[in-house]
């Protein structure tokens, strides 16, 4: 059974132009997330909101994870406030498994976000998530939380997001993907 590392923002200080904030939204991802991990038999160990980037990075390389999966909104430039948008899956240019996972879930994603065009694979060496973490890491800014249709997408869409998420780790840890019953 593979083992992931959720790791949701603990960036309150980033407000959404419809009100909350990126750890608020990233958790609900996170929360919503879990019945369909736990059907699709995906062991997991999750950040706190108390814990910041580094702690969490800390805390992943304690662990033998076959993931690390980071959860994030992503704001424009101040010159740019509110007219960019789209999704970004980041991973390390270095890891292959990373970029396969990125991969999956850039192309998995464009499915349900608006404009399936905006939506990428991205490398990147800045972002200590993917470079600083022994896992093969992602980090997914779903949208934009200072653009209001990206930020309403996120609120209205937190349980597609979230099924669409763990639908791209079944695949790419090739386990069958298992709707979680309803009580």
């Amino acid at each position: 059974m593979p083992t992931i590392y959720l790791s949701p923002s603990t960036q309150e200080y980033n407000p959404y132009i419809i009100g909350g904030d990126e750890e608020y939204y990233m958790n609900l991802i996170a929360d919503a997330m879990i019945p369909y991990l736990d059907a699709s038999g995906i062991d997991w160990v999750r950040n706190t909101p108390a814990m910041t980037a580094a702690t969490s990075i800390a805390a992943s390389n304690a662990g033998n994870y076959d993931a690390h999966v980071a959860l994030h909104s992503n704001a424009s430039p101040e010159n740019l406030s509110g007219q960019l948008q789209g999704t970004d899956v980041y991973y390390f240019p270095a890891s292959t498994r990373g970029r396969r996972l990125a991969e999956i879930t850039a192309d998995n994603l464009r499915a349900i976000y608006p404009n399936p065009a905006l939506v990428t694979a991205r490398e990147t060496t800045r972002l200590g998530e993917v470079s600083r973490t022994r896992a093969p890491a992602i980090l997914i800014e779903f949208a934009y939380h200072d653009n209001l249709e990206d930020a309403l997408w996120i609120a209205d869409n937190i349980n597609p997001i979230a099924r669409n998420v763990v639908l791209s780790l079944t695949q790419y840890f090739g386990i069958p993907f298992v709707e979680p019953t309803v009580a």
